[in-house]
């Protein structure tokens, strides 16, 4: 392997870690029922907020809470995902790179 490919492969590994870096701060919102339920989660899936509105909750009907929460998750991961691979993409010019998403 020459130098200068060597070099390209480190600057290469610098992005992606300045990048990985990046998705833990930035984040993404979904919300559902109307916005009754809203989860934000970071570019690296995790979780970071949930907020109901008092309206949302029913004692006789804990479960159509139940499947908003999990649907404002479920689509505010599916985002967080979506979001990480287009960074990703834009830094690794489209290669996929096993292992980093």
């Amino acid at each position: 392997m020459n130098r200068n490919m060597l070099r390209q492969a480190q600057q290469l590994q610098q992005r992606i870690m300045k990048m990985q870096e990046e998705l833990e701060r930035v984040t993404v919102e979904a919300t559902a029922g109307g916005g009754a339920v809203k989860v934000t989660a970071t570019g690296k899936q995790r979780v970071t907020s949930i907020k109901i509105d008092p309206s949302a909750v029913d004692p006789q009907d804990v479960t159509m809470l139940e499947d908003m929460v999990l649907a404002a998750v479920n689509e505010a991961l599916d985002k967080a995902v979506e979001m990480a691979n287009q960074k990703m993409s834009a830094v690794t010019g489209g290669m996929k790179i096993p292992g980093l998403m």
